[in-house]
């Protein structure tokens, strides 16, 4: 949805409230990518990937535990032959349906995306693109403008890094000139990342970073098609968490091998979807409490925004503009 929806909220907070169970299923789709950066740890990670029809008994399993929400994403989704049938089948469910890519196969790949509600793409500079992705962002450029002639709603989504501080303004400039929305969120030093990945990469010049955010939060204001709340702009310019975590009660994670963790940041598995979804839930129950007991707190936009939006933060629920 771009703008709040109150018929999905009540769905979505009867799920999360009432039944205390998440509302989105973050699916890894596959572990195959057809790009190699440096800073992303799935791709360097071989792991087994569920059949098609093990994918369609999660989530004839997931619809009847509430999910009302389908995202597949990590490493490369359109690298899946089957994502048509995939996102068909979900879609005959009755769940929205969204997608996270790198663009790549973007362009080649539109007609097999009928059934998609919602499109997030990885675009994490201009001039830098090449240096962080590896490849030219001319066909990835070229994808979104495909996607976006075929009627998709379109979400560029970028994250900072000390090689892109220079940048973020002239991306608020590329989604307004390609009509799409532009969401931000500070890089995440993954521990298994190599140390001289992020000494290059890691946010080391924070008066520079600050004055980048600063800069967003203005455009935001004079109506960029910046969907980040200011609340967690604000809080992204600090680099200081200061939000009360329910990501892992609001977005079910699910490897590609079907491994059911709590979330991107613990990957702690707390069963497999083969047990049943509601079976893992509730027995992982006490679990997934002492992890967010434990945790310091992540800057991950999804996490973050859906939290705020699940404590009813007024200017969060104001501004919400995607799923």
């Amino acid at each position: 949805m771009k703008r709040f929806s109150p018929r999905l909220a009540a769905n979505a907070l009867w799920q999360l409230r009432v039944k205390r169970r998440p509302y989105v299923l973050s699916h890894g789709i596959t572990v195959q990518c057809n790009l190699r950066c440096r800073f992303c740890e799935y791709w360097a990670n071989p792991a087994k990937e569920m059949s098609t029809p093990e994918i369609f008994r999660m989530l004839d399993d997931a619809r009847s535990f509430g999910i009302g929400v389908y995202n597949a994403w990590t490493a490369e989704p359109l690298l899946r032959p089957d994502l048509p049938d995939i996102l068909r089948y979900a879609k005959r469910l009755g769940l929205i349906t969204s997608l996270v890519t790198n663009g790549k196969l973007l362009a080649s790949r539109i007609s097999d995306l009928e059934d998609l509600d919602y499109l997030s793409v990885s675009v994490d500079g201009i001039d830098c693109y090449q240096e962080l992705r590896g490849m030219d962002i001319k066909p990835v450029l070229d994808g979104i403008k495909a996607a976006k002639a075929d009627g998709h709603q379109i979400l560029m989504n970028c994250v900072i890094s000390q090689k892109n501080l220079q940048e973020l303004d002239n991306l608020v400039r590329l989604a307004e000139e390609l009509g799409v929305y532009i969401s931000f969120e500070p890089i995440n030093e993954s521990p298994q990342i190599a140390k001289e990945v992020w000494d290059e990469l890691g946010i080391k010049d924070v008066p520079r970073y600050e004055m980048a955010v600063q800069s967003l939060i203005e455009q935001k204001r004079a109506g960029a098609p910046i969907i980040n709340s200011e609340t967690y702009l604000k809080m992204i310019k600090s680099l200081q968490p200061s939000f009360r975590c329910h990501a892992g009660g609001i977005i079910l994670h699910v490897a590609s091998d079907g491994t059911i963790q709590n979330c991107r940041s613990w990957k702690e598995p707390l069963g497999n979807v083969s047990q049943g979804i509601s079976q893992v839930w509730s027995s992982s129950r006490e679990k997934r409490k002492k992890m967010v007991e434990d945790c310091s707190g992540c800057l991950f936009f999804g996490y973050a925004e859906n939290s705020l939006l699940y404590d009813m933060v007024p200017e969060v629920i104001a501004h919400y503009q995607w799923m």
